[in-house]
């Protein structure tokens, strides 16, 4: 699918800012939810970044607005507006090819989604990690889960080092990908979001990236609060845990994980799926339970 972008904002005559931070913005999208994220991130203790927000199709009047304001009064803040929808993988790829040919100098990528909030210091505790792991090449965090009033409803602690994630990969994804940073060399080497994919775009892109020797770490920290709403085990959907399903087979195949416990896991978890989501939420605890095993 195709699309075309009108930008606003800053451009690269306004300085070179040493980070990116991006965001997307769709028609399914809560104006207070949107508020929330976008002042989270403005808000930040570390200051040194662009902020990009991407329209992605026609959204809300009042959202539109919103993001307008937003954008005409910070300096540091880019508009891209898309004439339709076409998912986070193609937004996310599009900024990051703007974003290596506009400010070549920029040097970390960070993800944001319009509906959870980060913590005043999560791209300090993030740019100083990078800066003091040379070798760490994608970094998220802990989380906490919020429901739709803002209360605390879970928590995902996630595996810290490498070695780690690269074993729990094969069963699920170990980054929360609202969380995560990417240095952008990763992606000046051509490497990219699968665009055909409306979701697990960021497991199948951890996952090649682990194939080719990257590496990845998680903070301990709780640098976000995700949304997580009454509906969130029924929008999964099937189509999600599919993706996920082959997702897992192809981690197993790229990184010469092919176990009885990984086989046996991906089955489990694809069955448990296609039920109702009283036994959904049930897929979704075994993928806590065994994350850290």
């Amino acid at each position: 699918m195709s699309n075309s972008y009108t930008i606003s904002g800053a451009s690269e005559s306004s300085g070179q800012p040493e980070s990116v931070v991006a965001m997307a913005v769709y028609a399914g999208d809560r104006l207070d939810w949107v508020t929330s994220a976008v002042e989270s991130i403005l808000a930040q203790s570390y200051r040194d970044f662009l902020f990009v927000i991407v329209v992605d199709g026609v959204v809300d009047d009042a959202i539109h607005a919103f993001i307008e304001q937003t954008q005409n009064e910070n300096a540091n803040v880019v508009l891209f507006k898309g004439t339709q929808n076409v998912g986070l993988s193609q937004c996310m790829n599009y900024v990051i090819e703007h974003v290596l040919k506009q400010w070549p100098d920029i040097q970390f990528f960070f993800r944001m989604d319009a509906d959870d909030i980060s913590v005043a210091n999560r791209l300090a505790n993030q740019v100083a990690f990078f800066k003091q792991h040379n070798d760490v090449d994608v970094l998220g965090s802990s989380l906490v889960e919020i429901n739709e009033h803002g209360k605390i409803v879970g928590q995902r602690l996630l595996p810290l080092h490498h070695e780690q994630i690269l074993k729990v990969l094969p069963r699920r994804c170990a980054l929360n990908h609202p969380t995560v940073g990417v240095r952008m060399s990763v992606f000046a080497q051509g490497h990219r979001y699968r665009s055909e994919l409306m979701n697990t775009q960021d497991y199948f892109l951890w996952i090649e990236l682990c194939a080719k020797g990257f590496k990845f770490a998680n903070l301990a920290d709780t640098l976000l609060e995700f949304r997580r709403v009454n509906d969130f085990y029924k929008r999964r959907g099937l189509n999600k845990s599919l993706n996920e399903f082959k997702a897992r087979f192809f981690a197993m195949k790229a990184l010469n994980s092919l176990t009885l416990l990984n086989v046996t896991y991906a089955f489990a978890v694809i069955l448990l799926r296609v039920m109702p989501a009283r036994l959904i939420k049930l897929a979704y605890k075994i993928d806590r339970f065994f994350l850290n095993r």
